[in-house]
């Protein structure tokens, strides 16, 4: 089990983390639309947890199909005022390309991903498996619901991955929800017909949510009112 931390967390403790902006191909959902790509720092007494680690570089399909305007992990956490050399652990949300493509900037920290992410992360597609594969490499594979350090749990979310996971954070001040991509964006988090785990992280009654591609951080939203028996 984690060690106890020395203090409560505060909400102010989660940072997102801003790491590039990218248009959507034609075929896509979203296609010709710009949109945001966010990481995010959970600072803790003793270190940073992060959460994603963005888009990396010098692989041409990316570039031509998704035109990624970004900046280094270590940068982005520097301009938060955070110690990159701090990151004692990172977990990804799941295992797409612009969640994982800076992996390669933490070797020897523990990465926590789902196993059924892990399990379907090296087909042809799902992402660009070169950005996983370094030298000191050290992915820890995880299954459902876990807490990975004091305050911080993971909970298995599936649905835009079989293996999404999204994190809860414990702050003195209520829940703060990393969504990841569980939720493409703020409408589709508060839409009535989301799935399963759209509706369980909902019912979390988190005081602030944050998405990995939504510009802003959602407040607290009212839970909706069960039917009568």
């Amino acid at each position: 089990m984690p060690e106890a931390s020395a203090r409560p967390l505060r909400l102010s403790d989660v940072f997102p983390l801003h790491m590039a902006d990218v248009t959507y191909p034609e075929g896509h959902p979203l296609g010709g639309t710009v949109g945001p790509v966010n990481a995010f720092a959970i600072r803790l007494p003793d270190g940073i947890v992060l959460v994603d680690t963005g888009i990396g570089s010098g692989n041409d399909w990316i570039d031509l199909h998704y035109q990624p305007r970004g900046r280094a992990i270590g940068d982005a956490l520097r301009s938060s005022n955070l110690d990159p050399a701090a990151v004692r652990m990172v977990i990804n949300t799941h295992m797409h390309f612009d969640h994982t493509g800076q992996n390669s900037s933490f070797p020897g920290v523990p990465i926590i991903v789902q196993q059924a992410e892990w399990d379907i992360a090296w087909d042809e597609g799902h992402t660009v498996t070169e950005w996983l594969d370094f030298e000191g490499a050290r992915y820890e594979r995880v299954s459902g619901d876990l807490e990975v350090a004091p305050h911080v749990r993971v909970l298995g979310t599936p649905g835009h991955t079989p293996g999404h996971q999204s994190v809860v954070v414990d702050t003195a001040e209520g829940l703060a929800l990393i969504v990841g991509q569980a939720a493409q964006d703020a409408r589709a988090f508060a839409a009535g017909e989301a799935d399963a785990s759209v509706k369980r992280l909902r019912e979390l009654n988190a005081e602030r949510i944050h998405l990995s591609h939504e510009r802003g951080i959602l407040k607290r939203m009212p839970l909706e009112p069960k039917p009568a028996n």
